[in-house]
Parts: structure tokens; sequence; C-alpha cells
């Protein structure tokens, strides 16, 4: 999985009006969960753009005063109204223990049942995986080269070594439901016999 680096300074105030302060000046007050304190700090706004408005999950190599960790994304918010991102929380990565990590789907492949007419339908373009931090991932690639009119890939059809799918098993990732111009080619052909 890919890493980003992003460097932040520690808060010395923690509070309303000091967060508020520090979105005035472009920063972005957050916090580092999962060592034997937090750790509040603030990032530039700017340095992560590249991280949080991107699809691609990365892994953060913080240096927050010369103390370096790796952590991923846990939480971010954003204001109602601007959409600007106004807090985020990161959580500290170990290397021996397992994280669960939303990692997006990736399709390949053509299917057959859409050459014929039928309309692919993507229900989930993420999934909740449960491995530890070297195993994870960039995306998950699910084959959709068999795919006829009607069939699915389910969240229990994929296999995966070293990754554990916390999804439900029966949630569907990709369907090809009929169209309805293929619906209405049907119907005419079974008008004309």
């Amino acid at each position: 999985m890919k890493s980003f680096a992003i460097s932040g300074s520690p808060r010395e105030n923690v509070g309303k009006r000091d967060a508020k302060e520090l979105r005035y000046q472009g920063l972005v007050p957050a916090v580092l969960y999962g060592g034997t304190t937090q750790t509040h700090f603030s990032v530039s706004a700017a340095d992560l753009k590249a991280v949080v408005y991107t699809p691609v999950v990365h892994f953060i190599d913080l240096d927050i005063a010369g103390v370096k960790s790796k952590a991923i994304i846990k939480d971010l918010q954003f204001h109602p109204l601007t959409e600007q991102l106004i807090h985020i929380d990161f959580l500290l990565l170990d290397d021996k223990k397992p994280v669960t990590i939303e990692i997006p789907i990736k399709l390949t492949g053509t299917s057959p049942g859409v050459r014929t007419g039928g309309k692919l339908v993507q229900k989930l373009r993420k999934l909740r995986i449960n491995a530890l931090p070297k195993d994870h991932l960039d995306n998950i690639e699910v084959s959709i080269a068999h795919l006829e009119v009607g069939k699915s890939v389910k969240v229990g059809d994929l296999k995966l070594e070293k990754l554990v799918i916390t999804n439900a098993k029966e949630d569907t990732i990709v369907s090809v439901t009929t169209s309805r111009a293929l619906r209405q080619a049907e119907n005419e052909a079974a008008g004309k016999k």
C-alpha cells in the first residue's frame, strides 16, 4: 500500500477557540490515537488534499515535531455548509496488530451479460478488510468476465489470502441486470413468435 508523508505541529491549547484560530490560518486540528497517549497537533489543509480527496487509501508517515510514526486516517469531519475539512483523526499502526481499513474495489474484465445488453450495477465500492498493515492492498480486484445477465458477485465469493473481509457474506458487490432495452427486445421477440 502507498505511503504519504505529512508533517504536523504540536498543539499547545486544545479547545474550540484554538481550533477556530488554526482553521483561520489554513491548518486543520488533528489527533493521533492508538499509542499510550493521544497526540494533538495541526496539519496544513493543503498537505491533506492529496490523501483526503481521493478514493485511494494511503498509509500516512506522520512527522510531529521530529517524532515519526505510521498511521491511517480513521475519521474526517467536514463543515456542513462549506464542506471544508475541520478535523481529522489518525490511528497509529502497529505492525503486529491487525487493522480494519476500507479498500476500494476495482472491477476487471468485460461482462458477457453487458455485451448482450445487460446493465452493470456496482452496489459496493469499498470492502472493509481486517489484516496486518503489511498485508493490506491498494485495491481489491473483482473479475466480471464471467457475469451473465441475472448473475452477481457476492462478498462470500471472494477468496483473499491473509485478509479477512468483515462485510456480510451475502452482500452483492456487482451484478448484471436486464436493461430496459434488452427487456423490450425480448418482449418484441416473444410477440413475433
